[in-house]
Formats: C-alpha cells, sequence, structure tokens
C-alpha cells in the first residue's frame, strides 16, 4: 500500500506482540523494518493535539473525498478577539477544500462561555462567527455576556494530496 493508498475500514492498531528471530541477522533487521513502519503509520493516523495561535497547524485528520488514494489533510487555526468585528485571517482560499470545525470560547472576565461557528445573523444571547474570503466575523448578539478576550478555533480540509 503507497503512502498515498489506504484501507478506510482498518483502525489504526498496534499488536501487542510481535515474534522477532533470534538466529538470523537478515531476518531480524526485515522484520524490525516492518515493524517501524507499521509504528509509524499507526502513530501517524491519529489526531495531533497542537494549537497554535498566529499560524496554522496540521491537526492529523486525513480526509478521502476523492477516493481512497487521495488522501487531504486537516488543518486548525487560532485566532483572539476582544469584542465583535472582522479578525483579519490571511487564509488562502484557494488552498481550503472546505472549513468542517468551529468553535471557541470567551470570557466577560468572570465567567467562560462557548462560541457559535455558522451564521452571519446575531443569535441573542450568543457569540457568534462566520469567516468569508478576508476575516472571521464575530457577532455578539443582544443579551449576550460582554466580551473581554476569547479565542475562536477553525478547521479546513486541504485542497492538496498529502502523502
Amino acid at each position: 500500500m503507497s503512502n498515498n493508498s489506504i484501507n478506510l475500514q482498518q483502525a489504526p492498531y498496534l499488536l501487542e506482540q510481535r515474534q522477532f528471530p533470534g538466529s538470523n541477522v537478515g531476518a531480524l533487521a526485515a522484520q524490525m523494518d516492518l515493524a517501524y513502519i507499521d509504528i509509524a503509520q499507526k502513530v501517524n493516523a491519529r489526531e495531533i493535539g497542537l494549537y497554535a495561535l498566529g499560524y496554522p497547524t496540521i491537526t492529523g485528520e486525513a480526509w478521502f473525498f476523492r477516493g481512497p488514494s487521495y488522501r487531504q489533510q486537516g488543518v486548525r487555526q487560532i485566532f483572539q478577539f476582544t469584542g465583535a468585528g472582522p479578525i483579519i485571517h490571511n487564509l488562502d482560499f484557494a488552498g481550503i477544500n472546505r472549513f468542517v470545525h468551529g468553535y471557541g470560547s470567551y470570557t466577560d472576565g468572570t465567567n467562560w462561555y462557548g462560541v457559535v461557528f455558522g451564521t452571519s445573523v446575531a443569535l441573542a444571547g450568543q457569540v457568534t462567527f462566520w469567516v468569508d474570503p478576508v476575516n472571521i466575523n464575530v457577532i455578539v448578539g443582544g443579551g449576550a455576556p460582554a466580551v473581554t478576550s476569547g479565542i475562536v478555533v477553525i478547521e479546513w480540509i486541504s485542497n492538496t494530496n498529502s502523502p
């Protein structure tokens, strides 16, 4: 199986025990190579928990909209905000297939609240956001707690085929 082709019905499971030949160095080397490849493939199939402010990071998610030989990777970026209004994101929309996750939180200085992704209409009592080609647009609906500071996390699928 090549790097760009994957069995989509197989979970990233590692064997708990493996028999390595003890008397044949060539056979041992071959088994060690296979074990390393198996570990690397399984580890690389998990989601990566890196969240960085100011630049995109790979999530480790693999998306297959164009078949099992065309793997598209997930990417995330974090943005800060201090109230309603636009946040310039500097994302290249040509490299983005689609946005798949949007979430965040904010505080009024005392309590913490969630941020809702997906509407350009103010919702009473909510802080919402939506993404256009230039900005992340934060809207504070009537009756929502005052925003002291907050973060928005957006995740998207890259348009490029990844290994």
